[in-house]
């Protein structure tokens, strides 16, 4: 009995010490715990997702991987796995595992290491949310006290919900939800037992048993787990065997990227790191922008596919490197696919090396492994690139073009298995479409591919505009009194120039000189020397002020007659604002590309209100009543809701409703030309390819630099107007001449390079999409605008009715008087109008 005594007594005093350091312990970190009633509201580091107004994802920001999902939604299967794996006792113990100190403390004795960690889910939520990893013994103090105290504010449930959320596995993904998309590319829900079991073993060493790191290993620590399962009753021995003999699956899954922006992606990275500052990253803020999955789609396919058509017909520069040469030993297929691996994506430009040269085919090895074959319909177009105007000989066999060892860009071909030999094009592009009506950006691409250049030539680029200024000199001389009949001299200018100190001399390119034209014909036939007429017949002053209105700056602007020409320079971004102008009926819109922000519980933070162009609310003009809307053709109170009649919500007024409508006019004429052919009077515009689009309510211009340089295309349709602009980076660099290529048949395109060849396919091919299912509208009518029928040559009233007449639009008041002479006296009726 005395010995019971003394070993109780011994237990007592092993109690009191023992609850006594325990309580000194807590005493002594209780001033460094923080307060885990956070935990409560904790808000998840999850990362930025940028998405299209019709939710596709563009793309995401941030430093970790993260899709918080809630404990409900989380497989019962995925919860066993690591309650099996991390903390079998999870729902009974206390948030601390007695057993597993005892155990963990016995095995330091014995082997003097710190090797077993006995830490339970919730000890390694108290870790991740509010420690750090260093094995210390003060902080495997702090750890117990936490998640005693969690135990207490959290429910269990709670407590596995934060963990599976929160816990690293490896490349960037926390939480469950990321790791089966990295992974996967799946959702939790869709995963198999032997993926979750591989994802419910990565948190013991995210690193070292990460399936992509280290498959042998990962597939080890993924059966442990379901072995851990077996013995917990969560599987049974059958549904073990068979899955522990199952294959790994992982793979590398970035981003689920739906729809491809990245210059649009940086736009929208800059401004929210410029509103929210570093927690943009962190926030779970889901950003939507005001473009649309087709039409962002239909701009980076026209872009791309318009520069690999520049590019291809000024000929092959060659591949793009050598793996080995001939008489040298060729590479296994291994060895190839290693070597491809290294060479960066662009676009969809896929690297390929050539093993076999035979007549007019070759074999080749894609990047990834996949052997194809390259038939001569995709590579007789390479002929030899000499320079931008010159090009070799064309190919007669593949030979001429390619040999074994050779690494070359080839691209699939749609809707086929067939591949044709590319290259990455020296030529830059952009392209980018607004909505006239409210300044929103539904299309934009700087670049060929961000890959090769982070540069986004849509909104930074600034390069001379050419006849691209014309509708906007145009505009102001339909202020200043003159119209669309208007006759001005289509005939050499050569006058001197007070401001430039020389005799100028433009020419009009093609250098050809019609005589007297009707302004109309002017624009659509982009005559330059009439432009100079007009800007010195207005003044530079003049001009200058009126293209002010259009939002571009003055001091940025040419104060010369050059300006007729578009010496000045502006981006894409600005260029398609002012064209916007004349497509809304005379107002200037502000672009922008944030339609809202909403965050991580789908709160909306941030909505855009747009100023509206509302031709049809301006208190500046009659109001039609909501009868005589309806009775418009294509109902323009879908566009243009009677509610924008707040004058605070109306987009500034800038040139008058009748203005607007004179020049998308003439901008209509650069379509579809005019005269009669049957009658030998036909002309063309320059903007004619776009009658392939078989539309009658398409307005456009086109653009030149000097010695083409910079080649563009802009114009409008309903609802929609864009920008398309083409040239080299380095501006020394003009974009030259093909010559007549044998091997490609009479639809090829040939000759000089200019805004309408250049420029205008991409601007078809957009608006070929963007317009499906959209009816006709032309541009309506507003008030003040008369028709009356002239004379073609002399822009004077007219009695004929034939083909030496037309119809023509007029500001009302500003019609003309007269009627033309008859054919003998009409030299001199030409010679009293004209400028």
């Amino acid at each position: 009995m005395t010995w019971l005594k003394r070993l109780l007594g011994i237990m007592l005093l092993g109690a009191i010490v023992g609850t006594a350091s325990v309580g000194a312990m807590y005493i002594y970190v209780r001033p460094e715990l923080p307060d885990v009633s956070t935990l409560k509201d904790v808000q998840l580091q999850t990362p930025m997702r940028v998405y299209t107004a019709d939710g596709k994802l563009i793309s995401q920001f941030g430093e970790k991987r993260r899709i918080p999902l809630p404990i409900q939604d989380i497989p019962l299967k995925m919860k066993q796995a690591f309650i099996a794996t991390e903390d079998s006792r999870f729902y009974q113990n206390p948030g601390i595992d007695p057993i597993g100190i005892i155990r963990a403390a016995i095995n330091l004795v014995v082997t003097g290491k710190k090797s077993q960690g006995a830490s339970t889910i919730t000890q390694q939520v108290a870790r991740n949310f509010f420690l750090t990893r260093e094995k210390t013994y003060i902080r495997k103090i702090k750890e117990i006290f936490l998640a005693l105290q969690i135990e207490h504010v959290l429910t269990k449930n709670e407590i596995l919900d934060l963990y599976l959320n929160k816990i690293a596995l490896g490349y960037r993904a926390y939480g469950v939800g990321a790791a089966a998309q990295v992974y996967y590319g799946k959702s939790v829900n869709q995963l198999t037992l032997a993926q979750i079991a591989m994802i419910a073993g990565l948190p013991k060493a995210p690193s070292a048993l990460n399936p992509l790191h280290d498959p042998v290993r990962a597939k080890d620590r993924r059966n442990t787990v379901l072995g851990r399962m077996l013995e917990q009753g969560y599987i049974d021995k059958a549904t073990y065997e068979k899955t522990r003999l199952e294959p790994l699956t992982a793979t590398y899954h970035g981003a689920e990227i739906q729809v491809h922006a990245p210059y649009l992606a940086e736009m929208v990275r800059q401004q929210m790191e410029a509103k929210y500052g570093d927690k943009a990253y962190t926030r779970g803020l889901k950003v939507y922008t005001t473009v649309t999955a087709k039409r962002q789609l239909a701009a980076e396919h026209a872009l791309r596919q318009n520069l690999l058509n520049y590019d291809q017909r000024h000929g092959f520069r060659g591949p793009i490197m050598h793996l080995w040469k001939a008489g040298k030993p060729e590479l296994t297929h291994d060895q190839i696919n290693h070597k491809l691996e290294t060479l960066p994506n662009y676009a969809h430009l896929i690297a390929a090396a050539i093993t076999q040269v035979d007549g007019q085919q070759a074999k080749a090895v894609l990047k990834g492994g996949k052997n194809i074959t390259l038939n001569w319909d995709g590579m007789k177009w390479a002929r030899r690139f000499i320079t931008d105007s010159r090009q070799g000989k064309e190919p007669k066999q593949a030979s001429d073009i390619l040999a074994p060892g050779d690494v070359v860009w080839v691209t699939k071909e749609k809707d086929s298995d067939d591949y044709r030999l590319s290259q990455l094009p020296d030529a830059s592009a952009a392209i980018i479409a607004l909505n006239p009506q409210n300044g929103a950006i539904e299309a934009i691409s700087g670049g060929f591919s961000y890959n090769q250049s982070k540069f986004n030539r849509a909104t930074q680029a600034r390069r001379q505009v050419g006849s691209n200024i014309k509708p906007f000199i145009y505009s102001n001389a339909f202020a200043s009194g003159m119209t669309l009949a208007t006759l001005v001299n289509d005939a050499p200018v050569n006058q001197w120039d007070q401001s430039l100190g020389v005799a100028w001399r433009p020419k009009n390119s093609p250098p050809v000189y019609a005589g007297p034209l009707r302004l109309r014909v002017a624009l659509a036939e982009s005559k330059n020397v009439v432009s100079v007429r007009l800007v010195r017949k207005m003044g530079i002053d003049s001009v200058i002020k009126h293209l002010e209105l259009f939002g571009f700056n003055k001091d940025e602007l040419p104060h010369n007659d050059t300006i007729a020409l578009g010496s000045a320079s502006l981006t894409p971004l600005q260029l398609v604002r002012g064209y916007a102008t004349f497509a809304n009926g005379g107002f200037l819109i502000s672009p922008y590309f944030i339609d809202h922000v909403s965050d991580s519980t789908d709160q909306i933070i941030y909505q855009a209100q747009p100023k509206i162009a509302c031709r049809y609310c301006d208190k500046s003009a009659k109001s039609p009543s909501i009868k005589e809307l309806l009775s418009i053709k294509g109902n323009p109170l879908q566009q243009c809701p009677i509610q924008y009649a707040n004058a605070s919500q109306l987009a500034p007024r800038i040139i008058s409703a009748q203005n607007a409508f004179l020049v998308a006019q003439a901008m209509h004429s650069v379509i579809t030309g005019g005269g009669s052919w049957a009658h030998h009077t036909g002309w063309n515009g320059t903007g004619w390819r776009a009658l392939t689009l078989h539309r009658d309510d398409l307005y456009g211009k086109s653009g030149t630099t000097n010695a083409s340089r910079d080649a563009w295309f802009s114009g409008f349709a309903p609802g929609i107007v864009v920008t398309s602009w083409v040239g080299f980076d380095n501006f020394d660099r003009d974009l030259g001449h093909t010559s007549y290529n044998n091997n490609l048949g009479k639809d090829q395109v040939y000759g000089g390079e200019f805004g309408g060849k250049t420029a205008q396919p991409a601007w078809i091919s957009l608006m070929r999409e963007a317009l499906k299912g959209v009816p006709e509208q032309p541009v309506p009518i507003p008030n003040g605008i008369v028709t009356v029928r002239i004379d073609d040559k002399t822009g004077l009233l007219s009695n004929k009715t034939d083909y030496t007449s037309r119809f023509e639009y007029f500001i009302d008041g500003t019609q003309p008087t007269q009627y033309a002479r008859p054919n003998n006296a009409e030299h001199e009726s030409i010679q009293d109008q004209i400028y």
